[in-house]
């Protein structure tokens, strides 16, 4: 996997650019420490040939104190270095985990059924923490030690010229190896950052199931396919180790070798005269130093290794692209019209359609459906007026549902056109569709936070007087002062409610955004009477506010609910069986409404 220099360039600029100060004084104490790491070894030179000349105890105490004033300050430095690189990291990296959250928010629905929450949240997480060293010392450490062991170098070359030469050869040897070496362990840590994507993946899946697996006897197998999925970690995670470990091993063989090399050269030069037992010291103690920048540059090149299939990971996901075109016509004010002209729809194999190819090989991103589509809904047309409410009936798989996603635009008709309020809804914006467009369905959402974030969706805009006359207005105020805490009671994390409670909630968040459509999928079901009661109430003021009436389309098995509406549309395999005013439809005997009244739709629609 090969990624050019500037994509790696642009991946830092975006994200280091707005810490420019902090990377500019980051390389500022990493060049102090170099400078320090350079010149202290002269002391050492001073101090062993003044001592074995007889130098004043003097000299040679303030040469020792000098010596170690500049390690405490190199240790300082780093520490200092250490500190910011950690700090400009994280900062890069949550960066990073933002935008690759943002964009997973904006993907279509199709993308999101392909993937489990644990795959994705390894994606942003897992690949971005990998990538880590990447933003906070990758480039400045091994700029940084390039520059140390070029000024080792230079330093040997000031001592001894055949010193410096074959030093340098050295470190050019070790060079060619590490760059013959760095791109060959990347596929191995990619398989593995997949496969660590995958168990999250699995085991999120299966601890929201739990309640269901164990009523199965599941159990065992959930266990046996969870040693399976480590089992297949721990062999990718084992050949990258090794690949990594041999990639690594290889320039520690050659520092054995320099250190030989040195060695020798030393001796000789000391035997003939050419060099104080200050200066052999010196040779030897750059060597060392020379061997230190190599070895962290060979540490660094691991760590790119892990970064690079990282990076190949997030580039591949900020890659993918939505198929649904977000337009920019906003909605009109007020109650509005729904028309559904002819429309054809069905799912595609979500899990088989990944992103396409461009001839570079890399993904264009866009997901498109297969040519052939078993379609669940079959050119279905109706036209419903602004400020009536629309009942859905239908069994099972007959495509209500499909409706309402169809109309919230997570996805797009194959054929035929979807207009509310007039306005063809691929010409809206997305986000001001969702916003003039409220549903409450069966299973609500619920956040680890209190009621009142859970009403608002942490939207601080909206204060508690608002609230308060929201929830006065639906007819829950009994319901919120039952509560412990009233607004501030902490919810938990999809749960702490009742199922008839949580619907409530969600009445009163569709209330806050005064939409002008409102859907209500099956949200009557598997209440109580009495909360079932309440949510009527509360749904009467929602559909027939004081200022008027909103658009509504209500899916349900009550006939109680059902009943409220002012036009009745059945479905029966995805087509329109039947299409009127709920009156008419009630009135004429030979009407599979008035079928539905005789026997009751439990009956008919189970």
């Amino acid at each position: 996997m090969h990624h050019s220099i500037e994509q790696y360039r642009q991946l830092l600029g975006t994200y280091l650019r707005p810490q420019r100060g902090r990377v500019s004084l980051l390389a500022l104490l990493l060049l102090a420490g170099i400078a320090l790491q350079l010149v202290n070894p002269q002391l050492l030179r001073y101090f062993i040939d003044s001592a074995q000349a007889g130098a004043a105890r003097a000299a040679l105490i303030a040469a020792g104190a000098a010596f170690v004033g500049m390690a405490l300050a190199t240790q300082g430095l780093s520490v200092a270095a250490t500190y910011l690189s950690e700090q400009v990291g994280w900062e890069a990296t949550n960066a990073l985990r933002a935008d690759l959250a943002l964009h997973l928010l904006r993907l279509d629905l199709a993308f999101h059924k392909a993937r489990t929450p644990g795959e994705l949240i390894e994606r942003v997480d897992g690949d971005v923490t990998a990538m880590a060293n990447f933003f906070s010392q990758f480039v400045i450490k091994v700029l940084g030690n390039a520059l140390l062991a070029v000024g080792v170098l230079a330093m040997l070359f000031r001592e001894d010229w055949r010193v410096g030469l074959a030093l340098s050869a050295f470190a050019l040897l070790v060079l060619l190896v590490l760059v013959g070496t760095q791109r060959v362990a990347v596929p191995y840590w990619k398989r593995a950052r997949q496969a660590s994507a995958e168990l999250f993946g699995f085991i999120e899946e299966r601890l929201s199931g739990t309640e269901d697996i164990r009523s199965s006897g599941a159990v065992p197998y959930t266990m046996r396919r969870l040693a399976e999925h480590m089992r297949g970690q721990m062999r990718v995670e084992r050949t990258a180790n090794v690949i990594g470990a041999v990639t690594w091993a290889t320039p520690v063989g050659l520092f054995a070798i320099g250190v030989g090399v040195a060695f020798v050269l030393i001796k000789r030069l000391f035997d003939g005269g050419a060099l104080s037992l200050g200066s052999a010291y010196l040779i030897f103690f750059y060597t060392q130093a020379l061997f230190q920048p190599l070895d962290l540059i060979t540490r660094q090149i691991e760590d790119f290794q892990k970064a690079a299939a990282g990076f190949a990971r997030v580039r591949e996901l900020l890659a993918v692209r939505g198929s649904l075109r977000d337009g920019d016509t906003p909605l009109p004010a007020g109650p509005l019209a729904v028309d559904f002209e002819t429309v054809s729809f069905g799912y595609a194999d979500e899990a088989a359609s990944g992103p396409q190819q461009t001839s570079a090989g890399v993904p264009a991103g866009a997901y498109q459906p297969p040519a052939e589509i078993e379609r669940v809904v079959h050119e279905v047309s109706f036209s419903l007026a602004p400020g009536r409410v629309l009942g859905i009936l239908g069994r099972t798989g007959s495509g209500k549902t499909t409706l309402t996603r169809l109309l919230f635009r997570l996805y797009d008709p194959q054929a035929g056109a979807i207009r509310l309020g007039g306005l063809d809804i691929r010409d809206a914006s997305r986000a001001g569709l969702r916003a003039r467009v409220g549903m409450v369905t069966q299973d609500v959402q619920l956040f680890h936070a209190s009621v009142r974030d859970n009403l608002t969706f942490f939207d601080e805009t909206i204060g508690d007087a608002e609230l308060l006359a929201a929830l006065g207005e639906l007819g829950l105020r009994p319901w919120l002062d039952a509560l412990p805490q009233r607004l501030d009671t902490i919810l938990a994390s999809g749960g702490g409610l009742s199922a008839g409670e949580a619907q409530l909630l969600a009445f009163t968040r569709v209330f806050l955004r005064d939409p002008g459509l409102v859907i209500l999928d099956e949200a009557s079901a598997r209440l109580d009477p009495a909360t079932e009661q309440l949510l009527e109430r509360a749904l009467d003021r929602l559909l027939r506010p004081a200022q008027g009436r909103r658009t509504g389309i209500i899916i349900a098995h009550r006939l109680g609910t059902v009943l409220r509406a002012d036009d009745i549309l059945i479905l029966e395999g995805g087509r329109v069986a039947e299409f009127g005013p709920r009156e008419q439809l009630m009135r004429d005997p030979g009407s599979r409404f008035a079928a539905l009244l005789r026997v009751g739709m439990h009956e008919v629609l189970a």
